[in-house]
C-alpha cells in the first residue's frame, strides 16, 4: 500500500518505507505526519513504538526500540537495533487466498507415461562427466540441426554439460550431490526423453544411473565405446530419431494448477527487492499454494537471521529442526573456510534504509508469501507434498536453480533489481524487475516490471495475482523472454562438493 510518498508492507507494520524523499509535514499511513526528513528506502514510524517493542517491517519484528519512538520520526541505527534470539516472533498477516475458481484451475501441459506433469517438451543430451560434454554440445547441435524441423511438438533438444564427474571422490558428499542432480533432470518432466552420453572411464559411470526413476526414453552410451566423438554424434543421431518419434507426437492437455512446482529465485537485488517483486511473488505463491501447487524458497545464506521465521511457520517441529540443521551445517561449513555468513548490512545498505540483519534477509524471505512451511529438502533432492517448501542451497543464482529444477521445479520465478541475465533450461524461467528504471532499460529480458507498486500504480496483491496469472500461462507454452533469447545452455551449474583429486 502506498500513500504521500511511503509504501506500508503490511497492515500491521509499525514502519512505513520511503518512496523518495519525504519532507517534513508530509501526510503518513494512518493520519500522522513526517517529523523529520525521511531519504528514499528508509523507515518512518506510522504508529506509537514504545522502547523495548518491537519495530515490525513486512509483518515481522526487525529489530527492538531503544527509545520511544512517535509516529512521523525517522527509524534507524539510532533508535533500532537487533538482538538476536530475542525478538518475539510476529504472526503472519493473512495469506492471499486462493478462490474456489482458482483451485479448478488448469494449465495446459504434457501427462508423462508415468504421471509427470511437464510445462516444455524438450529432449535432453547429458553428460555424465566434463570429458563428453563437448560430444553433448556437437550431438545437440546437430539435432536441433537435422531432426528437430521433422518435429514440431518438440521444443528442442538441450545439452546439460559441466565440468565435474572425473577428479573426484566415488564416495562423499561431491558425489552424491552431482549424482543426485543428474539423475533429478534425467526423470524431469520437461524432458520427453533423455540421452545420457559418458567418456567411459570417468568416476561417474552411467551405469550408475539405471532406469529406475529415471526418465522414460532414455538411453546412454560412452564416447570410447562409440569409437570417438564423430562417431557417437552419428550414433546419437539414431537413437535421438528413436526417442523422437515417440515425444513429438505428444499433445499438450489440460492438467490441473496443483501441479505446478515454482523455483523461487533472486539476483541482483536492490532497496526495492523485499518491498516490490519479492512480496508479490509471495503472494502469487499463497495463492498458488492455496490450489495445492508447491513452492520452492531456497538459498541458505540469503535467509540466514530470518530463519527463526520460516521456522516459526513450520508444519512440524521436525521440519523447522531440519532448516536449523542446514543453517548450523552452513555456518561450519563457510567457518572452515575463513568466511562468515554474518551479513551485517554494509555502510551502503544503511544509507539505503536497511538497519538489521534480519531487515535485510526479510526482503529474500518475502519470497515465500504467509503460508505454512510444509517441508525442507536437501540440495536437488526430489520435492514432494504442497505448498511452501524450503531446499538447502548456495545464494548463488545458477547453482541454487540447478537444484531447485533437479528437485523437480517446472517454471522458475527470478526476481531482480540490477537486471541479472539468465534462464534455464528445461524449465522456463519468468524475469520481473523490482524498479521500473531497470525495466525500462532491459525490457528485452524482463517479463514483468514490479516497480509499478512502488509508483502506487499497483498493490503487492494485484502483482502477485498477475504473477500467479503469468506462471499458469507460462506452463502452458507462453515463452519468457530469457526462452526467446535463447539461455539455458550454459545455466547449469552443480553444487561442487569435496576436494578435486
Amino acid at each position: 500500500m502506498t500513500a504521500a510518498n511511503t509504501i506500508l508492507l503490511s497492515p500491521t507494520d509499525n514502519v512505513a518505507v520511503a518512496n523518495g524523499r519525504i519532507e517534513i509535514g508530509t501526510a503518513l499511513p494512518g493520519g500522522a505526519l513526517a517529523a523529520a526528513v525521511i531519504e528514499p528506502g528508509h523507515k518512518v514510524a506510522i504508529k506509537p513504538i514504545a522502547a523495548g517493542e518491537a519495530v515490525v517491517k513486512y509483518a515481522q519484528a526487525i529489530g527492538r526500540a531503544t527509545q520511544d519512538i512517535a509516529p512521523g520520526e525517522h527509524v534507524h541505527s539510532h533508535n533500532l537495533v537487533f538482538e538476536s534470539g530475542r525478538l518475539p516472533v510476529v504472526p503472519p498477516s493473512e495469506a492471499e487466498h486462493a478462490t474456489e475458481a482458482d483451485r479448478k484451475r488448469t494449465f495446459m501441459g504434457y501427462r508423462r507415461a508415468d504421471g509427470r506433469a511437464g510445462t516444455r517438451n524438450f529432449i535432453g543430451i547429458i553428460a555424465s562427466v566434463n570429458c563428453s560434454s563437448t560430444v553433448c554440445h556437437a550431438i545437440a547441435d546437430e539435432a536441433n540441426r537435422t531432426l528437430l524441423p521433422k518435429y514440431p511438438g518438440i521444443d528442442g533438444f538441450v545439452p546439460i554439460v559441466h565440468g565435474q564427474g572425473c577428479g573426484m571422490s566415488a564416495t562423499g558428499d561431491g558425489m552424491m550431490v552431482l549424482h543426485r542432480t543428474l539423475a533429478g533432470y534425467a526423470r524431469h518432466p520437461n524432458f520427453g526423453g533423455v540421452l545420457m552420453v559418458g567418456l567411459g572411464c570417468e568416476v561417474n559411470q552411467l551405469t550408475l544411473y539405471g532406469q529406475k526413476g529415471v526418465a522414460a526414453g532414455k538411453r546412454h552410451f560412452n564416447i570410447q565405446e562409440a569409437g570417438g566423438s564423430r562417431k557417437s554424434v552419428e550414433r546419437a543421431m539414431g537413437v535421438l530419431a528413436e526417442i523422437a518419434e515417440e515425444v513429438g507426437q505428444l499433445k499438450r492437455e489440460p492438467i490441473p494448477v496443483s501441479e505446478i512446482v515454482v523455483g523461487l529465485q533472486c539476483g541482483g537485488s536492490d532497496g526495492m527487492s523485499g518491498i516490490t517483486a519479492n512480496p508479490a511473488l509471495g503472494a502469487a505463491v499463497d495463492i498458488l499454494a492455496g490450489c495445492g501447487g508447491i513452492g520452492i524458497l531456497s538459498e541458505t545464506t540469503e535467509i540466514y537471521g530470518a530463519e527463526h521465521l520460516l521456522a516459526y511457520r513450520a508444519a512440524s517441529p521436525e521440519i523447522a529442526a531440519k532448516l536449523d540443521s542446514y543453517v548450523k551445517w552452513w555456518e561450519d561449513h563457510v567457518a572452515k573456510h575463513g568466511a562468515s555468513i554474518d551479513n551485517n548490512p554494509s555502510p551502503g545498505n544503511k544509507r539505503g534504509g536497511l538497519t538489521t540483519i534480519l531487515e535485510k534477509s526479510l526482503g529474500a524471505v518475502a519470497k515465500g508469501g504467509q503460508t505454512p512451511l510444509n517441508g525442507v529438502f536437501g540440495y536437488a533432492e526430489k520435492v514432494s507434498g504442497n505448498g511452501l517448501v524450503f531446499m538447502d542451497t548456495p545464494g548463488y543464482d545458477p547453482v541454487s536453480a540447478t537444484g531447485q529444477v533437479a528437485g523437480g521445479a517446472n517454471v522458475i520465478v527470478f526476481t531482480t533489481g540490477r537486471g541479472s541475465c539468465f534462464g534455464c533450461r528445461p524449465t522456463p524461467s519468468i524475469k520481473v524487475a523490482t524498479n521500473s528504471t531497470m525495466y525500462h532499460q532491459m525490457e528485452e529480458d524482463m517479463d514483468v516490471n514490479c516497480g509499478v507498486i512502488a509508483s502506487g500504480e499497483k498493490t503487492i496483491a494485484g502483482m502477485g495475482r498477475e504473477l500467479f496469472e503469468l506462471i499458469i500461462e507460462t506452463a502452458s507454452g507462453r515463452k519468457t523472454k530469457s526462452e526467446a533469447f535463447g539461455y539455458g545452455d550454459n545455466e547449469f551449474v552443480p553444487w561442487h562438493l569435496g576436494a578435486t583429486l
